[in-house]
């Protein structure tokens, strides 16, 4: 009879996490920056159908990078629970954090276990505030462990070089424009240095726009609004305006 081959708990561990990051670091990466009316979520996304930016609910927003099925799972979920806690009690309990304590559980139950593969997935969840200080940006990594960020996260396949270069440029109080093209430019910058050009047509963009006076804060940019912020955002003075609005949702 054979003996069976001994694996230690510390190295099927290290194996889960090397097999999850090397998932998350094929797709593409995207960042989460705030500015002085909220929170902006960019990523590039050539399909107008599959999005990695969501609503949850009033306040609060879902970005991911790797695997869509497996992240789209967990945003159906988050929703789920948003709903039944906010009609069970109120719509000021739920928040960011208490979502994100949800996914960290989910994550961590399925990191953990030996019958199935770890999610090749890392969520952030934000919510916006009446003021900035309030403001919540979680990230949360593929083991389940809970990050709190401030002021810019990226997650995704170039995460370490874009979040490098966004903490050396980001400052509190930017305009949209500002932050979106920051978040762009970041976004171009390739592993070896050298940069290319996004164009406005393979770009998600979502706000948490606190300013909005009806409940929901989440907002879609997109088509000639779009460009438009890029181009003021870069101070070319020549984009001209349209009477497009943001798409919603």
């Amino acid at each position: 009879m054979s003996t069976p081959f001994y694996v230690s708990p510390q190295q099927a561990m290290a194996d889960r996490a090397e097999y999850a990051r090397k998932g998350i670091a094929r797709g593409r990466s995207l960042v989460v920056l705030q500015y002085a009316d909220g929170i902006v979520f960019v990523g590039e996304n050539p399909s107008r159908a599959l999005h990695k930016f969501s609503e949850i609910y009033d306040r609060i927003g879902f970005a991911a990078a790797g695997k869509y099925n497996e992240y789209e799972n967990l945003r159906i979920g988050g929703v789920r629970y948003a709903d039944l806690r906010g009609y069970t009690y109120d719509r000021g309990d739920v928040t960011a954090r208490g979502l994100a304590n949800v996914y960290a559980q989910t994550l961590g139950t399925i990191f953990s276990s030996v019958g199935e593969k770890p999610y090749e997935v890392e969520l952030v969840v934000a919510e916006v505030g009446e003021t900035p200080e309030a403001d919540q940006i979680y990230r949360l990594p593929h083991d389940g462990s809970i990050v709190d960020e401030h002021g810019s996260v990226a997650v995704g396949g170039n995460a370490e070089t874009i979040s490098s270069y966004l903490d050396q440029r980001h400052r509190d109080g930017m305009t949209l424009a500002e932050a979106l093209r920051l978040a762009v430019q970041s976004l171009s910058r390739d592993t070896n240095g050298s940069e290319r050009e996004i164009p406005a047509e393979r770009l998600e963009v979502a706000v948490l726009d606190r300013t909005r006076p009806q409940k929901r804060k989440f907002r879609r940019i997109t088509g000639a609004r779009l460009s438009r912020l890029l181009a003021e955002g870069s101070g070319d003075t020549t984009a001209q305006s349209s009477t497009e609005d943001d798409s919603e949702e």
